[in-house]
């Protein structure tokens, strides 16, 4: 094959992948559709859906009138974090807010379930020693805790809920079917500790909690990060599967767990089939796998190595290291999709650094940048898509006559953070989708959940003292 004829072959394998990732704003509309038609399932019936629809029992979410002085604790991976958050209300918000984050010895990860819990309950006692003087909670009370775990739980309560499975490198085996709350607090106990857990949530619920402390039009969370997920406010008589009383507030929080959509209408592509069989949990994430900051990088590779087999584009040999799974990763093709030099300097530097290829041309370099941009723009629109899918459920995707809801949507998570053309064209596709008019109604901004603030922020709105306050 002469170079020219490989050449030609890359661009076509390019050029292949490029309509197959195709998100014309008639298919983005149908996958919103698609997003609503689920939401609408998953609420009817446990199981209805690939969406599970999870009702939070979170149904007061922060006003700002909040005050005192509330902890939070953020389990999600390898370390977790301590926070502890005083509120003065109103007027001065969040008055002071200090953390720590501990990272867990590795033998703690898959052994019991005491054991990992006292070390964790051991640290927040010595957090809580570190109180100052002038920040005590009022005498005879009970400190108040907000506990973000990120692992699936079968919620029971705004208090209490049973781990399904351990994920990310997890395997306490003795904690599977617990309630984590209940194992929790009896470590807290053992502690000496005289504190209760006021609320356990999903860390895209807190993000809500955060967004909603600052702006009380939002209406739903998304982070997109690592992973991917969503969480929104349902109107309570919308949720048949529900057969508990109805909150006073009318209002219940859904973590939709979003990264496990998936459609007919989803522009997949052999790369992404391929790279579910491969994965952890074929079949499963499938919205997640498409989007998020953990498989994007791995999305490239694979485009990548077709085109190195194909049509040479390395040379002769393929790199053996961009064979090598999840090698390139979400924050090494952002760097070289957002890469401004002219001769394209950093993707030269990303490709020897991490594939150990160098002397590339410029011409295919620039074809890498144009990879990057491909599975990148698919991500930002896609995730456009779904927060239109929400919206749609909620009615707030169109403008009501002479009415002004504000809609507001808090966004969080790495991805968005810090990949700033996936950021851009997704708030872009946002507004193409809603149309011109609908879109002043609506708002993205970046909800300060940060350290799980919003964790301690919902402890503050369940706490058990809430009616002692209030006049």
């Amino acid at each position: 094959m002469k170079s020219s004829g490989k050449w030609a072959r890359a661009l076509s394998i390019l050029k292949e992948f490029e309509e197959k990732c195709g998100t014309p704003s008639s298919k983005l509309k149908q996958v919103a559709d698609a997003m609503t038609v689920e939401m609408h399932a998953g609420l009817a019936s446990e199981g209805g859906s690939k969406l599970k629809m999870i009702i939070s029992y979170v149904h007061n979410l922060p006003t700002g009138d909040e005050k005192g002085l509330f902890y939070a604790l953020d389990l999600g991976g390898t370390n977790f974090r301590v926070l502890r958050v005083h509120l003065g209300g109103k007027e001065s918000r969040v008055v002071k807010q200090e953390f720590e984050e501990v990272s867990i010895p590795a033998h703690l990860m898959t052994g019991s379930s005491d054991e990992l819990f006292d070390y964790i309950a051991s640290a927040l006692a010595k957090f809580v020693a570190t109180e100052s003087d002038s920040q005590h909670v009022s005498p005879g009370r009970q400190r108040e805790l907000g506990f973000t775990f990120s692992f699936p739980v079968r919620q029971t309560s705004i208090s209490s809920g049973t781990l399904i499975k351990w994920t990310k490198g997890f395997s306490v085996e003795d904690t599977v079917g617990q309630d984590v709350v209940g194992e929790l607090t009896k470590a807290i106990e053992r502690a000496g500790l005289d504190m209760r857990v006021a609320a356990l949530v999903n860390d895209t619920v807190g993000t809500l909690a955060g967004g909603r402390y600052n702006n009380p039009d939002v209406a739903a969370a998304v982070i997109l990060g690592t992973g991917t997920n969503a969480a929104y406010v349902e109107h309570a008589h919308a949720i048949p599967k529900w057969h508990g009383l109805l909150p006073k507030s009318g209002e219940m929080v859904i973590n939709m767990e979003w990264g496990n959509f998936r459609s007919s209408h989803l522009p997949l592509t052999e790369y992404d089939q391929a790279l579910d069989a491969g994965s952890l949990n074929p079949g499963e994430q499938i919205f997640e796998k498409m989007i998020s900051g953990m498989y994007l990088g791995e999305i490239v590779r694979r485009v990548l190595c077709k085109m190195a087999e194909e049509a040479a584009i390395f040379g002769d040999t393929v790199p053996p290291k961009l064979k090598i799974p999840f090698i390139l990763r979400t924050p090494h093709t952002s760097a070289m999709h957002h890469d401004t030099s002219p001769d394209l300097k950093v993707v030269a530097t990303k490709l020897k650094d991490i594939l150990e290829i160098s002397n590339t041309s410029l011409k295919l370099r620039k074809l890498i940048v144009e990879v990057c941009d491909i599975v990148a723009t698919r991500g930002a629109r896609l995730s456009a898509a779904g927060i239109v899918g929400i919206l749609k459920k909620l009615g707030r995707d169109t403008v009501k006559d002479g009415e002004k809801q504000k809609s507001v949507v808090a966004l969080d998570g790495g991805l968005y953070e810090h990949y700033t053309k996936f950021r851009t064209c997704m708030e872009n596709t946002l507004w193409e989708l809603l149309g011109e008019e609908a879109s002043e109604n609506i708002a993205v901004e970046h909800s300060m959940d940060g350290s799980g603030i919003g964790a301690a922020l919902l402890a503050a709105s369940h706490s058990q003292y809430i009616e002692v306050e209030e006049p």
